[in-house]
């Protein structure tokens, strides 16, 4: 596996490969380069603002073997660029600064062509994976965005932790996340799993003390505020009002 990403989930993935004795590679934007031949998956780890400077550098014969694994609303990105069908995942484990070893979570979701080589991986190094079907993907990416998005704008407006946000401000949590639901089942041509936000908050108080923040605007609560259009959402509004980032565009 090639690991693009000198950041703190790419060196950690690469320092644990290395401990498995795991054949791997690091990319960084001094280091490395992703060569021309080759089929092993190259893991993406860059912020989601950095993609598109990354993609200019992959050999085209490389692009399919592509995996990504940001945060965010970034289907629409993929589809510009031609990479919809490439293998996809999404991280269950934190790394507080880099340096740090990643802490598990629950298994992390991949799906496509490269999934089971990088569950394998994540199984060796003792992270866990699952391998899923595209259905499956659609409904945890649409859950873990609106988590992201649900609880940073929560956590910012009001100063609380994400587990105060459930216990302190659970109704307004409830009709945020109702928003959001409708947005992203229409936009994603889904409906919801049952229990969506259920699932959310117990989460949130499995790690109490954790902070979010409003953040990557364009790939997170700015996708909402874009593809909303005749879906009203005033909570989501008020909140972003309270912030100062009410019609915000970048």
């Amino acid at each position: 596996m090639v690991i693009v990403g000198g950041g703190r989930v790419g060196t950690a993935l690469a320092k644990l490969c290395e401990q498995h004795r795991l054949s791997t590679s690091l990319v960084t934007r001094t280091e490395g380069k992703i060569g021309e031949n080759g089929t092993e998956p190259i893991l993406v780890t860059v912020r989601n603002d950095d993609l598109s400077g990354f993609l200019a550098s992959v050999p085209q014969q490389r692009r399919s073997d592509l995996v990504f694994v940001q945060n965010g609303m970034i289907r629409p990105w993929l589809a510009a660029n031609g990479l919809s069908e490439n293998t996809r995942g999404l991280l269950y484990f934190a790394v507080a600064k880099r340096g740090d070893p990643p802490v598990p979570g629950p298994p992390s979701p991949f799906v496509g062509a490269h999934a089971p080589a990088i569950v394998s991986i994540l199984e060796t190094i003792g992270l866990g994976g699952r391998v899923v079907s595209p259905a499956a993907f659609t409904q945890v990416e649409l859950e873990k965005l609106i988590w992201n998005c649900a609880f940073g704008l929560m956590c910012e407006a009001t100063g609380a932790t994400v587990g105060e946000v459930v216990d302190l401000h659970g109704e307004e949590l409830a009709a945020l996340v109702n928003e959001m639901i409708a947005v992203g089942e229409r936009e994603l041509g889904i409906t919801a799993d049952s229990g969506l936000l259920e699932r959310c908050c117990a989460y949130s108080r499995d790690i109490y003390a954790y902070r979010g923040a409003v953040k990557e605007w364009v790939w997170r609560n700015g996708w909402f505020v874009e593809r909303s259009r005749d879906l009203e959402m005033p909570v989501h509004s008020h909140l972003l009002q309270r912030l100062g980032l009410d019609g915000r565009t970048a």
